[in-house]
């Protein structure tokens, strides 16, 4: 036998995450319904504001109402429950008094976009530096399955027996024209990219949007043939996207209705919020 065999290198093993230093265990079981991917978006988002290496006590997270607006509810920063599509404005108040916090809106697609549309637009046009993300189901879930501004054209909700017919807003374009400075789309089903994406945005100085498809199997699922979170997915996230990498190398007629996923656009060069306004009161203040 051989004696100049070399020894076999011993694998690393991968040490889980440890969600739990970032949570309120006294909140926890959640509330979401089985299947539901808020909570894929919430572990995503806990490993990001790890990799970017954020304390919690530099972190405050403001939400309005709804399902994603339960999240600041289990997460041990700074947090603020607010009003049905205000916070936005909450978090504005928050910024320009502590500009050195991290200010994260976690708002759903009916919270931010219906309610809380005017805030939304006014938030991104002043590109004031926070992160928002929008969890988007195209559903109202807590309140009892309504349609909502992002319900796809004859989709069935509890208010729209026959289909929905009012056309759906594309919650990036609009962040993206009122002036957000970082927009991007990301699923719950892409788990790694989500959590990069979710990365690059808190990093990000100004408003930064990140649109999150994820489902709700309760209400728009069984109402809708997908009486799975798995088929949801499948379908509307796996089949329904495509990477903008992947997206230049296919032509319109290819990509066909499929939602772009990733990074949409990224300004570096538009002035920050907080910064103007510091600079505007040292000059109003004669310095």
């Amino acid at each position: 036998m051989s004696t100049d065999a070399k020894p076999a290198k011993k694998q690393k093993l991968s040490v889980p995450f440890d969600y739990s230093k970032y949570l309120r265990k006294d909140k926890l079981p959640h509330i979401w319904c089985p299947g539901c991917g808020h909570g894929i978006i919430l572990k995503a988002l806990l490993r990001a504001v790890d990799k970017v290496g954020l304390e919690k006590d530099d972190i405050c997270m403001v939400s309005g109402i709804g399902c994603s607006s339960r999240t600041p509810g289990y997460v041990d920063f700074n947090t603020l429950h607010t009003l049905h599509g205000r916070a936005p404005s909450f978090a504005t108040g928050i910024k320009l008094t502590n500009p050195e916090l991290n200010v994260i809106v976690t708002t759903g697609d009916g919270d931010a976009l219906a309610i809380g549309g005017n805030h939304f637009i006014h938030t991104c046009r002043r590109n004031i530096d926070m992160t928002i993300l929008v969890y988007s189901n195209a559903i109202y879930g807590m309140t009892g399955g309504q349609f909502s501004p992002t319900t796809p054209i004859g989709s069935f909700t509890h208010t729209s027996s026959y289909g929905a017919m009012e056309p759906p807003f594309d919650t990036c374009e609009m962040a993206k024209a009122a002036g957000a400075t970082f927009v991007a789309r990301a699923t719950s089903y892409h788990v790694q990219d989500l959590e990069k994406t979710l990365k690059a945005a808190i990093e990000h100085k100004g408003t930064s949007v990140v649109e999150i498809l994820d489902e709700c199997p309760v209400y728009f699922g069984r109402l809708n043939k997908m009486r799975s979170a798995s088929q949801m997915m499948e379908k509307i996230e796996k089949e329904g996207t495509v990477s903008v990498k992947q997206a230049e190398n296919l032509s319109p007629e290819e990509i066909g209705g499929r939602l772009l996923r990733g990074i949409l656009h990224h300004d570096t060069e538009t002035a920050e919020y907080c910064d103007q306004y510091a600079a505007l009161t040292e000059r109003a203040q004669g310095k």
